[in-house]
């Protein structure tokens, strides 16, 4: 089953570092958030990967353009410009990097996507989030409702902490806990490809009326996930998950 990821918005939020390049090139550990999401699949064994570009599509086709020779020592012979790589251990992935328009909307990504995937289920992420959710029961979640779309449910980790007080003593403490209130859309979708149905155009925003007539047709499931998932919005999200990685305490490492 292909994975598509969707990589073209203009993270405007996060301006500091979407200046020169796409959100999902932001560095966490000193790679690519979008590489990290792979990882998250890959490690279950989904290696093909579609892309949907948009915003500075380009810096995210040079990078995997150059992976292998960037990612491994090299031999060249100047004359004849061979090249020779060595320990050759990389990643076995495929990625297909589609263009799908520097103003579409994330629903008309989804359906160039899915007019590329052809008549096949598929997953879908943004790419710009991270978490540990059990891929392989995501999916075997999605198969046994036998509906168009599974998202995957979410907790927000809350922005402050929280403190539990009998009159003035602090009775419990956490700093930052998964608890934020009800539940939200965290991607981590499985689609059947009938939802290229409930997709107008390239102007067609996903999170609006596709999701919101999926549901109302009962076609539309949630599997809940109550652990680790963070979004990357803010300069703020970005060196969390930076702290996170560096204290060897990313939940979403899965490989």
């Amino acid at each position: 089953m292909k994975v598509a990821i969707l990589a073209g918005g203009l993270g405007t939020r996060l301006s500091e570092e979407t200046t020169l390049k796409p959100k999902p090139m932001v560095e966490i550990g000193g790679k690519p958030i979008l590489w990290h999401i792979m990882n998250i699949y890959a490690s279950y064994g989904f290696k093909e990967f579609v892309v949907a570009l948009g915003y500075k599509g380009e810096v995210i086709k040079d990078y995997f353009v150059n992976y292998h020779y960037n990612s491994h020592s090299l031999t060249v012979q100047l004359k004849t410009g061979e090249i020779t790589t060595h320990n050759n251990d990389g990643e076995d992935w495929v990625i297909h990097l589609l263009d799908t328009g520097i103003e579409t909307q994330t629903g008309g990504r989804i359906k160039r996507i899915a007019n590329f995937i052809g008549n096949e289920a598929f997953m879908l992420t943004y790419g710009d989030g991270v978490c540990n959710v059990p891929i392989p029961h995501l999916l075997d979640f999605h198969r046994s409702h036998g509906k168009l779309a599974t998202l995957t449910a979410v907790r927000p980790p809350a922005r402050f902490g929280q403190m539990l007080l009998d009159k003035d003593r602090v009775q419990q403490f956490e700093e930052k806990p998964q608890i934020g209130e009800g539940w939200i859309n965290g991607g981590f979708f499985v689609l059947e490809p009938q939802i290229n149905n409930y997709i107008d155009g390239d102007q067609t925003i996903w999170e609006r009326e596709p999701l919101e007539h999926l549901s109302m047709n009962g076609e539309l499931l949630a599997y809940r996930h109550a652990d680790f998932w963070q979004c990357m919005d803010t300069l703020r999200d970005v060196n969390q998950l930076e702290r996170m990685w560096q204290e060897g305490h990313a939940p979403w490492k899965t490989w």
